[in-house]
């Protein structure tokens, strides 16, 4: 795969996964709130975005010594699947 496709596709993933997610929603309430300016709320998520992400690629960095990425796909993809699973179950009990 070239560069450019291997960046077009980590980007489209990132992006899918973040659109809808509790980071743009936080984001929306901070700029509807108008206590500060549109800029000052995007600099200030994007930079949270940008540390957020090189936490995650130095993480990755030191897993993926440890543990094969095979394995490591296989437990995230089990881990999401739990938390669909508890999120389908905790919206389903009746509340009291």
């Amino acid at each position: 795969m070239t560069e450019w496709k291997v960046l077009a596709v980590i980007f489209g993933t990132v992006f899918l996964a973040e659109i809808g997610d509790k980071t743009q929603l936080a984001t929306l309430l901070f700029s509807a709130e108008g206590k500060v300016g549109p800029w000052q709320v995007f600099v200030a998520s994007a930079a949270a975005l940008l540390l957020a992400c090189a936490i995650g690629v130095v993480a990755g960095q030191l897993v993926a010594k440890l543990v094969s990425p095979q394995l490591l796909k296989i437990v995230a993809g089990a881990g999401f699947l739990l938390i669909g699973a508890w999120t389908l179950y905790g919206g389903l009990r009746p509340t009291a």
